[in-house]
């Protein structure tokens, strides 16, 4: 009786806690893409979470605009209010019951009040929105995630994550899920959110039109081709460590670390 009921404790005790992050620093400021690469396990999703709010550490301190951001406080729901996600998988963060204008407009609803918009002010942020992502809203707003090709789909959950105009997104492997045409157009998007609009957006109602409201970018990616054309620095981890830190023409250009070389070389850059 007695090792049957050691067993079930056994059975449902809780994992042993193992630290994956170790005295990482990083930071990253508006109107900049801050782009964070390594090799599975080395912690990145981790430390993106932590960045924006969504898990816990040990030690150490989070802070967004000047405020720590802890449990309850002023800086985690300014954080929480003004930071948006973009996922690998599109068709996963798409209610598949859901229109295209019912997803993407469902941030601005949430928050309608709090931004001050009137209900014709939300279906006009979603129609902009939808534009700024290259896709034609009289085309699209009706449609569901079934109807939508892959590139098609990532481009609606980028437009959710913007249409909001957040000071953080987090876009977690935006584009590992669709085919390399699609991909143009969407590093495209994502460059202007930041930088600033192209000729090819210019009147499309972007964010960044001016410089004090661009977003900071945290891009994680193992495609180092995207990250060097869209990243303005880049943080290496391996094994839950900082390897290196700079600018994207000093680490991809000239690497300090062997590790960073490796992963250069796999990429064949």
């Amino acid at each position: 009786m007695h090792t049957g009921l050691r067993g079930l404790t056994r059975l449902f005790a809780r994992p042993a806690r193992r630290q994956v992050l170790f005295d990482v620093s990083a930071e990253v400021s508006a109107g900049e893409c801050l782009a964070v690469i390594g090799a599975s396990g080395s912690g990145k999703t981790t430390l993106t979470r932590i960045m924006l709010g969504l898990g816990t550490t040990d030690s150490g301190e989070i802070a967004y605009r000047g405020e720590l951001v802890s449990h309850g406080s002023a800086g985690m729901r300014a954080l929480r209010a003004e930071s948006s996600i973009v996922f690998q998988d599109p068709y996963g963060s798409l209610d598949p019951r859901w229109t295209v204008e019912r997803s993407v407009s469902e941030p601005l609803w949430l928050r309608r009040r709090a931004l001050g918009y009137a209900f014709d002010e939300v279906g006009a942020k979603t129609v902009q929105a939808l534009a700024r992502v290259g896709l034609d809203p009289r085309e699209f707003l009706g449609r569901y995630p079934c109807d939508l090709s892959g590139g098609q789909a990532q481009r609606v959950a980028i437009a959710r994550a913007i249409v909001n105009e957040p000071k953080v997104i987090l876009a977690d492997e935006p584009m590992s899920a669709i085919d390399v045409a699609a991909r143009v157009r969407i590093l495209e998007t994502l460059q202007s959110i930041v930088h600033g609009s192209d000729e090819k957006t210019s009147g499309a109602g972007a964010l960044g039109d001016a410089p004090g409201e661009r977003p900071a970018l945290i891009v994680v990616s193992h495609d180092l081709g995207v990250v060097q054309h869209i990243a303005d620095r880049i943080l290496v981890l391996h094994d839950g460590c900082v390897e290196e830190t700079g600018t994207t023409a000093q680490v991809l250009g000239s690497p300090r670390s062997d590790y960073t070389r490796r992963l250069i070389e796999a990429a064949s850059l």
